[in-house]
């Protein structure tokens, strides 16, 4: 979808991978500190279930890729037009979706992250389309650290949505809630990539 100036795949394959190992090692670190004065174990606690969705698991895993993007990946020379803020928040999330698919192999088997593959991968997507959307605007904006932020809440918002809808699956029925917060973020994102295709500086 990067139609009018593409990124080095070399520099593509490293924002993957930093995702895949850097940023899995912030949200552990941060679900650890979190974990000490916020101890969430009564998985039938509608507003214990509110929390760990919005503000443990939300917040954490996307400031682990916001990180990345915005330390690493937002000053690099090659992010030279607001699509790349999409395109370099998708590698950095496709990599934390990787090794976490990985994790819950390990756990629960290939079943399980096969389901994965076709529900919590293309979520991270679009969570990552969400926040490198504002990222993208954010390097070439007056207010940078207020457009990065936005995209940051935006991306733990619907990240926390997903999830508060599959943590309470002691309700009947209340999972599809988490798809309906999904598809609304899915045409967000499709509409964040229309507009950054359509206004790139490099459209002949």
């Amino acid at each position: 979808m990067d139609k009018h100036e593409k990124e080095p795949v070399r520099h593509l394959i490293f924002n993957f991978l930093l995702g895949a190992v850097v940023s899995i090692i912030i949200t552990t670190v941060l679900y650890v500190i979190i974990d000490i004065p916020l101890p969430l174990h009564d998985k039938t606690s509608v507003f214990e279930q509110f929390i760990k969705a919005f503000f443990v698991v939300g917040i954490s895993e996307e400031f682990s890729k916001y990180i990345i993007i915005r330390y690493y990946s937002q000053p690099h020379e090659e992010f030279n037009e607001p699509f790349d803020g999409i395109i370099y928040a998708v590698m950095v999330s496709m990599g934390f979706a990787a090794t976490e698919n990985i994790m819950y192999v390990f756990h629960g088997g290939m079943e399980t992250a096969l389901i994965r593959a076709f529900t919590a991968v293309p979520a991270h997507a679009t969570f990552g389309i969400l926040m490198g959307y504002f990222m993208g605007k954010a390097k070439f904006s007056n207010n940078r650290v207020i457009v990065n932020l936005t995209g940051l809440f935006l991306a733990a918002l619907f990240h926390g949505a997903y999830d508060f809808f599959l943590f309470i699956d002691f309700i009947p029925g209340i999972w599809v809630g988490a798809f309906i917060a999904l598809f609304i973020g899915a045409i967000l994102a499709r509409m964040a990539i229309k507009i950054h295709q359509n206004n790139s500086v490099f459209k002949v």
